[in-house]
């Protein structure tokens, strides 16, 4: 079993069945041998270490039928090495073949799947647009029109990791017939698809985020989600991939919270270790109750998964609040720092800015607030 974190206070990873520990220790080994030495490297020259797909590939994660525990327990490791690396997994393993396990036929999941676990292929999820983000239930722009056994897609997608070099992009775009949302797997050479990528980003540099261009794109029927009927069966993927989210948070929390501990055991001022002094453990104590309140929030999350007793409002509580926290967390662990915290040879700066992203992404705190409020009140409070 692998060593506990320095912030798992709590003992959570204890949770874990031998079987799922060894996992968790295969995923971290990886991930602290492959990931960490070469991520602030290519994370300063925004580029992707293609060289380490493979790697992935043979820990045997992807879509895997593990439990929810696991499965957010190594969002959490990916996390905890690089939130971008996470971001590339997630998308891949999370949205992308997460679409079409919960809506694609027997028929597309033996298609694509197979191929997907083992990285041959690797998704994209394109559901974000230039001028709507929170509000696609209602707003999306992009659109789907049947000719005979084809369709045509128009419209413009932002932000989409992996897009620039990924293999089957879910592309998810209204019907013009009857104005419901479906989803379409895209590829690279489809006639009239273009993706290009997003440059000068502060956050998530190693995700190759685009922006896709859709001009009478054509996609085969065949290659149509075929139980993607409305928006509610994208929410049902955004609803899983939600609480991934907020177990990456936690990741990069503990990150934080490890580079902060090390540094101030070792950094001396006042003839002393800064870690001496009172006021520097208030800030390491308020990191690790964040920390620990959050791993708590997502281990019951799991157990409610893992029970079948999951709905809207628990993953959006766990996704504001812990990236809330986190937010709160990688500004402790700069501030501890002071100036080697803004430069990347102490890795805490490439948290700080990653931080960022994982709180905007897969629903806002606003939107994600207003889900919870809608729950706990009966009355939605959306436009």
């Amino acid at each position: 079993m692998a060593e506990l974190l320095a912030g798992d206070l709590y003992r959570f990873q204890d949770l874990l069945s031998p079987a799922d520990a060894e996992v968790v220790t295969r995923v971290r080994d990886f991930l602290q041998a492959e990931v960490v030495p070469v991520a602030n490297d290519h994370w300063s020259r925004a580029e992707f270490p293609f060289d380490l797909v493979k790697g992935f590939a043979d820990l045997g994660i992807a879509g895997a039928n593990h439990s929810n525990l696991l499965s957010g327990w190594i969002a959490l490791e990916m996390a905890h090495a690089d939130a971008s690396m996470a971001t590339f997994f997630g998308v891949h393993s999370g949205l992308a073949m997460g679409s079409i396990e919960t809506c694609g036929s027997d028929e597309q999941r033996e298609r694509w799947l197979p191929g997907m676990r083992t990285f041959d292929q690797i998704g994209a999820f394109a559901l974000t647009e230039p001028t709507g983000g929170s509000d696609v239930a209602a707003g999306l722009r992009t659109t789907a029109r049947r000719e005979g056994d084809r369709w045509i897609l128009n419209g413009k997608k932002r932000w989409i990791g992996n897009a620039t070099f990924a293999d089957l992009i879910v592309v998810w775009a209204r019907d013009l017939e009857d104005d419901q949302v479906k989803g379409f797997v895209v590829r690279q050479d489809n006639p009239g698809f273009s993706a290009t990528k997003i440059e000068n980003k502060i956050a998530l540099r190693i995700v190759q985020n685009a922006d896709i261009t859709l001009t009478d794109c054509e996609v085969p029927e065949a290659d149509r989600l075929q139980n993607a009927r409305s928006f509610k069966d994208t929410s049902k993927v955004l609803r899983q991939t939600r609480s991934g989210v907020a177990w990456e948070a936690v990741g990069v929390m503990l990150a934080a919270y490890e580079i902060a501990l090390t540094y101030a055991k070792e950094r001396e001022q006042f003839g002393r270790p800064i870690a001496k002094f009172q006021l520097v453990q208030d800030l390491l104590v308020r990191m690790l109750g964040n920390v620990t309140g959050s791993m708590g929030m997502c281990v019951r999350l799991a157990q409610l998964q893992d029970k079948g007793e999951f709905r809207d409002e628990h993953s959006a509580l766990a996704k504001a609040y812990t990236t809330t926290r986190m937010r709160e967390v990688v500004g402790w662990a700069r501030e501890l720092l002071a100036g080697n915290g803004i430069v990347l040879d102490y890795d805490i700066g490439r948290f700080v800015a990653d931080a960022e992203a994982l709180y905007s992404y897969e629903g806002t705190r606003e939107i994600n607030t207003m889900i919870v409020g809608r729950a706990v009140t009966g009355m939605s409070a959306f436009v």
